[in-house]
């Protein structure tokens, strides 16, 4: 994708969680490479991979795996998807800090998420209605939180998102809400915790340890809603699509997943 002035032009679009990530990358990048412009964007997984997939991006920013019918469609197209993963993430679930409950397990994240429980109060909390945030259906942080916690990991479990749950354009919408809001509750990756919101530990089941997310956590598997984040780009990277992706994995580059509070995969 060249354009004017001999500047090669890289376009990265896609994960809402990753785009911060993706232009920190990008900043260090163009500073060793001057000849090269990265623009990245987010609007969602399924919009980076659909943008891959129809040519109008190089690198395909994702918190989810490619689904069947995505890499069907990429096929079809004589496009063999090449997955690499570049970062890891903890999907941290925050509320107001003035919410005196600390601590959840997946199951009664489930139940939140579901309209099971909806009062503080069944959790320890004050008695108040739970007002549940979560992610638009194109963003691969709605698809893992559905997987993982509302259907509790399981395929066939026929949970879904309750009509009452909140969805949010972004995690930083959701940010905000939780900040204004006393009785919130919603999830983001790892890297958008502020000291304006309160993490919560969440254990496995009844049984186990509540841990907190972080990138300790994260890294040695504790932590039990962790995530592989991803770049798809069409076949293997050649060229400067190809030095990008060397450079996200170089020790430089996983440095900055760190300064970005997300965990190196290295």
């Amino acid at each position: 994708m060249g354009c004017g002035g001999g500047k090669k032009a890289l376009q990265i679009k896609g994960s809402d969680t990753m785009v911060n990530l993706g232009q920190a990358w990008a900043e260090e990048f163009m500073k060793l490479n001057p000849e090269i412009s990265i623009a990245v964007t987010g609007g969602g997984s399924g919009t980076g991979i659909a943008a891959m997939i129809g040519g109008t991006t190089d690198i395909a920013e994702a918190s989810r795996n490619m689904e069947p019918k995505e890499i069907a469609q990429a096929e079809k197209r004589g496009i063999e998807p090449k997955e690499i993963h570049v970062a890891n993430d903890g999907i941290t679930l925050v509320v107001n800090p003035s919410n005196p409950v600390g601590k959840l397990t997946i199951q009664q994240l489930s139940d939140i998420f579901t309209g099971k429980i909806k009062n503080w109060q069944e959790i320890g909390g004050k008695d108040g209605k739970i007002v549940a945030l979560s992610r638009e259906r194109n963003s691969g942080t709605h698809v893992f939180f559905l997987e993982h916690v509302v259907k509790l990991a399981q395929k066939k479990n026929p949970n879904e998102f309750a009509p009452a749950v909140l969805m949010m354009p972004s995690s930083q919408s959701i940010i905000e809400e939780v900040k204004a809001n006393a009785s919130a509750i919603g999830y983001v990756g790892l890297g958008y915790l502020t000291a304006q919101e309160k993490a919560l530990a969440i254990a496995k089941n009844a049984g186990s340890a509540y841990v907190l997310p972080s990138v300790r956590t994260v890294t040695s598997n504790q932590y039990p809603i962790s995530r592989s984040l991803l770049f798809y780009t069409k076949g293997e990277p050649s060229g400067e699509v190809k030095s990008f992706v060397d450079y996200v994995l170089s020790p430089e580059g996983q440095k900055i997943v760190l300064k970005m509070d997300f965990v190196p995969v290295k």
